[in-house]
């Protein structure tokens, strides 16, 4: 099993920034992709920002070049910068990982985070 816990959401007017953290324990071993979701009222969950099982990053083309995923390997951690912020980025954001491979997640090795609030609001 493999245990997610973000941080880091919180209310913060447009134009500010925001940086979200996604802890991972368990047997990380067992997953090779991680990356962020979010999911607004009313609306489908969407990718946002994720490495794939190859390494490369992969963004929403609505947060490309404000958005900005990190990972630190030793700790455990995916990061999420959130520069530029606007109002239609207010959702919930959820950390996912899993393990991938050419035809994407592998049935039983996937896993989420219970979600972290992002507002962003005047």
């Amino acid at each position: 099993q493999v245990q997610l816990v973000e941080s880091g959401g919180g209310l913060v007017q447009p134009g500010g920034s925001l940086r979200l953290s996604c802890a991972a324990s368990g047997r990380t071993d067992s997953v090779n992709a991680m990356g962020w979701y979010r999911q607004a009222p009313g609306k489908e969950r969407e990718l946002v920002a994720a490495f794939t099982h190859s390494g490369r990053a992969n963004y929403a083309d609505s947060v490309k070049g404000r958005f900005t995923i990190s990972r630190d390997k030793a700790k455990n951690t995916v990061d999420l910068q959130m520069n530029s912020l606007k109002p239609e980025d207010t959702a919930v954001y959820l950390c996912n990982a899993n393990w991938a491979g050419p035809f994407g997640k592998v049935a039983g090795t996937d896993y989420w985070g219970k979600g972290t609030l992002v507002t962003v609001s005047s």
